[in-house]
């Protein structure tokens, strides 16, 4: 959990420098982990990012695909402390910020055996090459 979160420190004060230009930063997050303290402190941070002008991309793999489902384990709704605010919850006001996009890994459903359509409404597959770009961009912060 340490390493994330140094992780997603080293993302933000990344995106402090660039805040200054003309372009909004595009933060990418990418969420794996099952704890839900970690997988809400990272939608946290990308909330923060957000509200500071970058325009969020969320993209969640393994255990963290599970906060995309429509029918999503209690770790992923359970409100934490202090806020109350869940996994899921902060995940979803984060998907309604202008140009956010949250996806799940191209595996995570196949691992599966089901189809896109137990996904959120709005939540897509991401494609490799896709994200792939997506985080080489150069005006890309990276929050793990």
């Amino acid at each position: 959990m340490f390493k994330g979160l140094m992780a997603a420190a080293f993302g933000l004060s990344a995106l402090a420098g660039m805040a200054m230009a003309d372009e909004p930063t595009k933060l990418v997050t990418i969420v794996t982990e099952e704890n839900p303290q970690t997988q809400l402190m990272a939608m946290v941070l990308t909330m923060q990012a957000a509200q500071k002008g970058a325009v969020p991309h969320v993209m969640l793999c393994g255990p963290a695909g599970d906060i995309a489902l429509k029918q999503a384990p209690e770790t992923a709704t359970a409100p934490q402390p202090p806020k109350g605010m869940s996994p899921q919850g902060l995940m979803t006001k984060i998907m309604g910020l202008p140009g956010a996009k949250v996806e799940v890994c191209a595996i995570y459903l196949p691992a599966r055996g089901q189809g896109p359509e137990i996904l959120l409404d709005g939540i897509t597959v991401a494609k490799p090459g896709a994200m792939a770009m997506s985080v080489l961009e150069a005006d890309a912060s990276l929050n793990f």
